[in-house]
Parts: structure tokens; C-alpha cells; sequence
């Protein structure tokens, strides 16, 4: 049986001529997020802004505007509704009310007497604004602890220079991805976080397999050049990547289409964070090594070498 590869096998693509490029440009797309970040800012959900979340299922096709039409004539502020998963069933989402659970209960109340028995009532919650702070507080100790421990896990497995550019790449995806979410205004809630996180494990399983290459290649080649030494390691697990991350976007496509608008968020964070993480582990992740004094000796003790050079010699600067 004859394999498809998706990636000719013994490429010799250099990468590291690109990586002053790429550099100059994430750091182009970083300050734009940070930009973003601070101007326009992230469209909080109700997880973390406060407010009352209703789910309802009518008994045919929903009728939004009907809907909406009702509820705003109601006085309460923003209402924002959304049709997801089934044509029955919408999402209602009303601004948090003023006079505190009181005052949330009787927007709740109001809504429900407007829109009557013709609804079945699936979901009701209330965020208040002390648990939506405590939310983000706690979602950006969560993103920051994993940075810390993938830090510290990389550090001991190879080297500190390892560590450092390893989470300089998950700080990258996680800037990009908060980014383009206050660029599109689309809903950053807890599912949000949620994808974050999956990214980062995505992104440093990605890295570790370039650096374990690396690794292997610096025992094996005393002589060769860092830079020859770095595009061969990338070169070797080129193919081993584009697969990992074309057949978890196949997945990420059909949950974004099909999944319905609960998810959708969530999914379109994933793919988003899987090309920017297979991006920055080939042209960041690796590309620091060169600037960081990587030290062979620790990890060429007692092993055979090869010195004959693979591929184009490159410049070190």
C-alpha cells in the first residue's frame, strides 16, 4: 500500500532565512492585538459581564424578530437573541438589571409573561457582576499557571533556553487569539478561556516534538552549523505537524458548522489557535534558540556524531 504524504519526504525548506521576517511580523500582530485589547476591547459574554441568560424552545420554526420585537418593547436594556443548534431553539440574553437578585428576577418574570406558554422554558440563569470579575480573575490565573508549569516542565526536560521560547510562543498564540476576537467583536466567555487553554497544550505538544528533534539533532551533529541544524529538525517533523494540524481542523471545521452557536466560539478559537500555534512553533519557538546561547555540551555527552551538513549553510546573525 503506497502512503500519502502531505509533505515530500527530505525536505530541505530553509526556515530559518525567514526568520527575521516572521519575527518583525508577530511582533506587527502582537502590538495590533494589544492595541485592539486596550481600544476596542473584548465582547465580554454574560459568564463574565452579568446578566440574565434564558434558553426557550418554540413549538415550530422560531420566529426571531417576533421575538425580539416582544422583549424590547419591554424596557430592559440590550436584549441580544440567537437561533442555535435547532430551528426551535433560541438563546436570550438581557442585560444585567438594576435592584440587585430582586431586580433580575423581575426582569425574568416580565420576559416570561410577555412571551407566555407559547415557549418552553429550558434554561434560565443570572450572572452577577462580582462573579463575572471573579471569572476573569480566575480565567487569566488559569492561563498564567499553565504558562508557568509548561514552563517549568520544559526547563527540566531540555534546557532553560528551551523553556523561555517555548512559552514566548504560547504568550504569541494567546495574544493573536485574544486579538482577533476584539478585532471581530466576537463573544469572549468562558468556552472562550476553555479554548485557550486547549491551545496552549496544543501549541507546546507541537513545540515539544520540533525540540525533542532538536535535541536528538544536537547530539547527533557536533560540527553542523545551529541554523542547518534547526531547518533540518523542522524539516524532519514537517510532516509529522501539517498532518497533526489538517486532520484537527477536519474535526474543529465540522464542530464549527455544524455544531450549532453554543460552540461555535469555542471551535472558531480552536482553529484559529492551531494555525497560529503550528506557525509559531516552526517560525518562533525554534528561530529563538539561535539568540539564546544554546549550550551543546550538556547534551552531547557520550554520543555518536555525524558531521557531514545537511542542506544550504545559513548565516548565524
Amino acid at each position: 500500500m503506497r502512503l500519502i504524504n502531505l509533505v515530500p519526504v527530505g525536505t530541505k525548506i530553509d526556515f530559518m532565512r525567514f526568520r527575521k521576517v516572521a519575527a518583525v511580523l508577530s511582533l506587527v500582530l502582537i502590538a495590533c492585538s494589544a492595541g485592539l485589547f486596550f481600544t476596542k476591547g473584548l465582547n465580554f459574554g454574560i459568564d463574565f459581564r452579568g446578566g440574565i441568560l434564558m434558553e426557550v424552545r418554540t413549538q415550530g420554526p422560531a420566529d426571531i424578530s417576533r421575538l425580539r420585537s416582544t422583549l424590547n418593547g419591554l424596557a430592559l436594556g440590550e436584549v441580544q437573541l440567537q437561533e442555535f443548534g435547532q430551528p426551535t431553539d433560541v438563546l436570550i440574553r438581557i442585560e444585567r438589571q438594576a435592584g440587585g437578585e430582586k431586580g433580575q428576577q423581575a426582569a425574568i418574570n416580565k420576559a416570561k409573561a410577555a412571551l407566555g406558554d407559547e415557549v418552553n422554558y429550558r434554561r434560565t440563569e443570572f450572572v452577577g457582576p462580582k462573579v463575572g470579575g471573579e471569572l476573569i480573575e480566575a480565567g487569566v490565573t488559569a492561563v498564567l499557571l499553565a504558562m508557568a508549569a509548561m514552563l517549568v516542565y520544559i526547563w527540566f526536560r531540555f534546557e532553560w533556553q528551551f523553556g523561555v521560547g517555548a512559552v514566548a510562543a504560547l504568550l504569541h498564540d494567546v495574544a493573536l487569539t485574544i486579538g482577533v476576537f476584539a478585532l471581530l467583536g466576537l463573544e469572549f466567555n468562558l468556552s472562550t478561556v476553555a479554548a485557550i487553554l486547549t491551545i496552549a497544550g496544543y501549541s507546546i505538544n507541537d513545540t515539544v516534538v520540533v525540540y525533542d528533534r532538536v535535541r536528538e539533532n544536537l547530539r547527533k551533529f557536533k560540527q553542523m552549523s545551529l541554523n542547518d541544524l534547526l531547518n533540518l529538525s523542522i524539516n524532519g517533523t514537517l510532516s509529522r505537524t501539517l498532518l497533526t494540524s489538517v486532520t484537527t481542523l477536519i474535526a474543529l471545521g465540522a464542530l464549527y458548522f455544524f455544531g450549532g452557536e453554543v460552540i461555535k466560539g469555542f471551535s472558531f478559537a480552536m482553529i484559529w489557535g492551531v494555525v497560529v500555534g503550528t506557525y509559531s512553533s516552526i517560525f518562533i519557538a525554534v528561530p529563538l534558540l539561535v539568540y539564546m546561547n544554546l549550550r551543546r555540551t550538556g547534551l552531547i555527552v557520550g554520543e555518536e556524531t555525524e558531521d557531514a551538513p545537511t542542506g544550504n549553510p545559513a548565516d548565524q546573525g
